[in-house]
């Protein structure tokens, strides 16, 4: 009889998976990691540096707005703007499309090795993550040391259908992009306490809610700052071509679906790969206290009622602050409330606020905290937890502004457009082709915005001659961008979900993290690509008066 034993395809998986784990742990402690790559970088700049190697591309820059009215005043304000078709009267433009060449910059020359010395306390004061996360954890910090964060989440859990939690946490998770940094920030750590309140493993809830945050990043159900600045890059790509612009809606009906439908892929990846794989949860993993015992429910309620009399009273406060017109929060130029508008760029400041708020409130009717010193004391005690993300981020802050005064991200991004631009296939076959390299560029720069300011002036004319709109472009753009930004080490945010994740399991490091997150990336990557291609050969239009061809 044969004895042989067949692994099931889900066997592998977990075996292929808990190796990239135990790979990843080995890798050395992420700071160390990127004195590895600066050397890597300053060694591979030199090499293409003496090679001479260099791209020339058409970038979208900005135009010197103030130094041209400050030569107006000077000359008596008698200079003027004419469009040289029409004739009329015409404004200075915001942004000008310019070619450039960009030549490999030597990290190791004397002008990289002054560079290098010069410029290391600026890279780090000026990498806005660092305040962004201090900012955010600093309310959250006196939430949590209150109690009300561990009482929010057991009474959310038992009004909440257990079968329900986890795409409630991953959809919030998409959502969230509104708010850019807070989903990361504040829902992951309560999504992993939350699969933990209802006895399942807290790990799964971490990377249910960073593939919802992360992985579905580029689209969602409301208009986010972002497509706010995607589509304003775009437009000037297009007026410099003499286009029509297009409307921040150019791919809402996309984004509705690919919200919904990216949401349910996570939560299957959640249910059918990652928790079988993780199993039972073994609480003497746990790294921070276990709330489970000992609680006064009674306090408990206290503490929760105080806390939403206080939200109430701070929504308030905000609603007079951004809805009445000329509100200080409302753009001061056209009055909107979302966009690129100062209510939006105040959503982390304004949810740590709340936080920070309520938090005071809850330990004030629980009688878990007690007058402004201890508040203060909360704070601290955060921040001083955070330390070793900080020295993380003191190295990936040098990594990334190193690589990218080298030139290679702009380097190979033109480099890998010119190789699509000479393809001689159907247009979907170069969208999808497209799809990829920005997946596999986004491992070396992610980021939304930054990307699409090379890529835009490069393939928007390049697909246009193939009848193919610049919103279907920008759709494609997203697919591409999102699904492994969980992957990516130059993610500014994966040092923090280690860090949430050492709570649950006391060896947890990168690999932890990367092997929890390699199957929602694959999944998502591949649904999402499939959507996309089907939504173009049926010709849906991706928004509001936004068709997939040229009209």
């Amino acid at each position: 009889m044969d004895q042989s034993i067949e692994t099931s395809p889900a066997a592998e998986q977990k075996g292929f998976l808990n190796w990239i784990e135990k790979a990843g742990n080995k890798i050395p402690n992420p700071t160390i990691m990127f004195l590895y790559l600066i050397a890597l970088i300053a060694v591979l700049s030199a090499i293409l540096s003496w090679a001479n190697v260099s791209v020339t591309d058409e970038v979208v820059v900005p135009v010197p707005r103030d130094e041209f009215s400050q030569i107006n005043e000077h000359l008596g304000g008698t200079l003027s703007l004419y469009d040289s078709v029409t004739g009329e009267p015409a404004e200075l433009p915001e942004y000008i499309l310019k070619e450039e060449t960009f030549a490999v910059r030597n990290l190791l020359s004397v002008e990289g090795i002054r560079h290098v010395f010069s410029s290391f306390v600026d890279n780090f004061a000026g990498f806005g993550v660092v305040a962004v996360v201090l900012i955010a954890m600093a309310g959250v910090g006196v939430a949590e040391h209150a109690g009300m964060m561990g009482a929010l989440i057991r009474r959310t859990v038992k009004v909440a259908p257990k079968r329900w939690l986890a795409f409630i946490l991953i959809f919030v998770g998409v959502l969230s992009s509104v708010a850019t940094d807070a989903g990361y920030l504040i829902l992951v750590p309560l999504a992993a306490a939350a699969f933990l309140a209802v006895g399942r493993h807290p790990l799964a809830g971490l990377a249910a809610a960073f593939a919802g945050v992360g992985a579905v990043f580029g689209v969602n159900l409301l208009i986010t700052p972002s497509d706010s600045m995607l589509v304003e890059v775009t437009n000037e790509v297009l007026t410099s071509a003499g286009q029509k612009p297009l409307e921040v809606t150019q791919n809402y009906y996309f984004a509705i679906v690919s919200s919904i439908l990216m949401a349910v892929v996570a939560l299957l990846v959640t249910v059918l790969i990652t928790e079988k794989r993780l199993g039972p949860y073994d609480r003497a993993d746990m790294t921070v206290a276990d709330e489970a015992e000992g609680i006064d429910e009674a306090g408990e309620a206290r503490g929760l009622r105080f806390a939403f009399w206080a939200l109430i009273a701070f929504v308030a406060v905000i609603a007079l602050l951004t809805a009445p017109p000329g509100a200080p929060l409302r753009d001061p130029v056209t009055g909107d409330i979302i966009g690129t508008t100062p209510f939006m760029a105040s959503l982390v400041f304004i949810i740590s606020l709340a936080f920070l708020v309520c938090g005071v409130a809850y330990g004030a009717g629980a009688r878990t905290l007690q007058g402004g010193n201890e508040a203060v004391g909360a704070i601290a005690k955060t921040f001083g937890s955070l330390g070793g993300l900080l020295v993380m981020f003191l190295m990936i802050a040098q990594f990334i502004a190193l690589f990218n005064w080298s030139n290679l991200p702009t380097v190979a991004a033109v480099s890998a457009a010119d190789l699509l631009q000479q393809a001689d296939v159907p247009a979907i076959v170069l969208l999808v082709a497209f799809i990829l390299v920005i997946v596999l560029l986004d491992f070396i720069l992610p980021g939304l915005v930054p990307k699409w300011v090379i890529f835009a002036p490069v393939f928007i004319p390049i697909f246009a001659s193939l009848d193919v709109a610049p919103q279907t472009l920008l759709a494609a753009y997203r697919v591409g961008d999102s699904p492994v930004n969980v992957l990516t080490p130059l993610m500014v945010y994966l040092p923090f979900m280690v860090t949430v994740a050492q709570r649950y399991k006391k060896d947890a490091g990168l690999g932890t993290v990367i092997a929890l997150m390699i199957p929602y990336a694959v999944w998502i990557l591949l649904t999402w690509t499939i959507l996309y291609v089907v939504w173009f050969l049926t010709g849906i239009p991706w928004g509001p008066g936004a068709p997939v061809g040229l009209n």
